[in-house]
């Protein structure tokens, strides 16, 4: 069972930014959390890292994610898109589990 999911636009973008910033091949899309304690709720984290062996990785349609176990519980059932809009380009996290 893989814990995210990418949409077609956020697959997209990754394809992109590994083509046009030359992201070496042993490097995976690691997503996860920063700040993950308190109540102002989880800031999730999206980048390219080298697996660590506490990491799980996941293979989505031909893209590498690696997940911190210790992330897995904040990270579960969490959606990845992106958004290209006039006043907002990045991408977006939901979850909702």
């Amino acid at each position: 069972m893989v814990p995210v999911t990418l949409t077609e636009v956020a697959k997209k973008e990754i394809k992109v930014i590994i083509e046009n910033k030359s992201i070496p091949t042993d490097y995976s899309l690691r997503i996860g959390v920063k700040n993950a304690s308190g109540c102002s709720g989880v800031n999730y984290l999206i980048g390219f890292d080298e697996k660590s062996e506490s990491d799980e990785l996941y293979d989505l349609e031909g893209i590498p994610v690696i997940i911190a176990r210790k992330d897995m519980m904040h990270v579960m059932g969490l959606t990845v898109d992106f958004s290209d809009e006039a006043t907002e380009r990045g991408f977006v996290f939901r979850n909702d589990v």
